[in-house]
């Protein structure tokens, strides 16, 4: 019976109160068994740092994120000082600056940070979103792993060692500038011209995508004058002494961009007037640096983003349907309320634990993603070429389930699925949807990863490296893989405008994604058998 009553006594203040006292770690039993299973020895460690961290990401972190989304707190440019000096500053909230410091004060990249502790720690402060954090971190994470075997001069030893170690507890910030307004994805393209100059390289030319735009330093991409190679260079957004003075290094920002999501996270628009840059590693590989080093990490990270955020809006959608009352009954009783969330549920998990296989996969490469030599043998050859393929695989599977999970998962709050403060629910399904253009969409990976298999086919034929995929597997489910990869690959390429050539395109992008479902459903597997 329901009577009228004008003093409606309804309260969200039970979910709330769940809400406000959830540990993202200390309450995740599946996370902690993900652990367990794959941090090997280090298992012990990386829950000790997990169960530390979790207290600031949980509650001060995530307080300070939802703060700093707010349309007004969006970072905006000052070109001009009171006396007429450039100085272009990104205004930024306080709470950004607060939750940036003490999460690069964690000493991520430190040489005393393990790298499983590292990654625990990651999953961790993803979970709230990007906050404009978890871009920063993951530039700076490719900016440190480039750099490192190339520190060979003070400018790039100093660059790295204020990344890695900080100075004066200041930790630096990494960025990543590449696209320019001719083409994104297409950096061969590039127009950026980097000229040595009495023995300094300086960069001119304009970049068109420029996230973290408020970073120390930035890995550029530019073409050596009079050359089509690719170069890769390092830029300071400010010379030594320069920065207390707000006196940009050559280079102005022209403009912020006004994205859908990761909006607290300045993205520019920079033009280069001589900026003093840095060369990384020999000017005929740049390209191959920048995409082998810098975009596999960021490609790698948006893998681990999704997760964080597909567990995080399950657990509140969950939950919620606990709470939440219907005609009578708490509303996940409904059968298809049951089955939506257990399908979140499986797609949270099976992406957190395929993330971390996949890193266990990338850690077991000897010198990491740089590592090859010409006298490796040939199984490591295949192992090498099978994780880069994966990692691309991974962040197009990813980065498409995400938007669907948190889409999902707002539904189950109904009208106030899309209320921007009722919950984190709208700003994740807003990053999640950016997250999957960075680094590379869809349509080119899945070109290059085609393309990839057709280079390696003399001594990598794709059934083999589909056998290696899913080593382990049902050998039904293997072969009926392999029998498809094989049909596939009888057509010559993705680029001749024809019928048939549209449908092939079109289960290639079925089948990847498929291919890796398979994948992250084998890593589930590993975790679930855990005791």
């Amino acid at each position: 019976m329901s009577l009228p009553d004008r003093n409606n006594p309804y309260s969200f203040n039970a979910f709330l109160d769940w809400r406000e006292n959830v540990d993202y770690y200390a309450d995740d039993p599946f996370a902690q068994k993900v652990v367990r299973t794959f941090c090997g020895d280090m298992a012990g460690e990386v829950d000790a740092a997990a169960r530390e961290t979790s207290k600031k990401a949980s509650f001060k972190w995530r307080k300070l994120s939802e703060a700093l989304a707010w349309p007004e707190k969006r970072p905006y440019m000052k070109h001009y000082d009171g006396h007429r000096n450039r100085i272009d500053r990104i205004e930024r909230p306080m709470e950004t600056q607060i939750v940036e410091k003490e999460v690069f004060g964690e000493a991520l990249f430190s040489k005393n940070t393990h790298p499983w502790v590292k990654l625990i720690k990651m999953f961790l402060m993803y979970q709230n979103g990007e906050y404009c954090v978890s871009c920063p971190l993951t530039c700076t994470e490719g900016l440190v792993a480039v750099i490192e075997p190339f520190a060979d001069t003070p400018e790039l030893k100093a660059i790295l060692n204020h990344c890695k170690e900080g100075v004066d507890g200041e930790f630096a910030i990494g960025a990543q500038y590449l696209s320019e307004i001719q083409g994104g994805s297409d950096v061969p393209s590039n127009l950026v011209e980097a000229v040595e100059e009495d023995g300094v390289w300086k960069l001119y030319g304009t970049k068109f995508f420029c996230s973290a735009a408020h970073a120390d330093y930035a890995m550029v991409t530019a073409k050596p004058k009079g050359s089509e190679k690719v170069g890769l260079f390092v830029m300071p957004s400010w010379l030594p002494g320069d920065k207390k003075k707000e006196r940009r290094n050559s280079f102005t920002i022209d403009r912020i961009k006004w994205k859908m999501g990761t909006s607290e996270l300045p993205t520019a628009e920079l033009t280069m007037n001589g900026a003093v840059a840095y060369q990384v590693g020999p000017l005929d590989r740049g390209l191959a640096n920048m995409v082998g080093v810098v975009l596999t990490y960021s490609r790698l990270t948006v893998g681990l983003s999704g997760a964080s955020s597909m567990i995080r809006v399950w657990r509140e959608a969950s939950k919620y349907c606990e709470f939440r009352e219907a005609f009578g009954v708490n509303i996940n009783f409904f059968p298809m309320v049951m089955g939506q969330l257990a399908d979140m549920e499986k797609t949270a998990k099976r992406t957190l634990a395929g993330a971390f296989r996949l890193y266990k996969e990338v850690l077991d490469l000897p010198g990491g993603f740089l590592g090859a030599s010409k006298d490796e043998d040939d199984a490591m050859k295949k192992k090498r070429f099978m994780v880069r393929e994966l990692v691309m695989l991974q962040k197009i599977c990813t980065s498409w389930d995400c938007p669907d999970v948190v889409r999902a998962a707002m539904s189950m709050f109904g009208g106030h699925g899309v209320m921007e403060d009722f919950s984190a629910l709208p700003r994740l399904y807003r990053d999640a949807a950016v997250n999957e253009l960075w680094e590379g969409p869809r349509n080119v990976l899945l070109t290059q990863m085609h393309r990839d298999l057709q280079k390696a086919a003399a001594w990598l034929p794709p059934r083999e490296l589909v056998g290696n995929i899913l080593a382990g597997r049902d050998e039904g489910l293997i072969k009926e893989f392999q029998d498809e990869i094989e049909q596939i690959f009888k057509h010559p390429n993705l680029f001749e405008m024809s019928p048939e050539t549209i449908a092939v395109c079109k289960q290639w992008d079925s089948f990847c994604h498929g291919l890796y479902h398979a994948y992250q459903d084998q890593a589930l597997e590993m975790v679930e058998s855990q005791d």
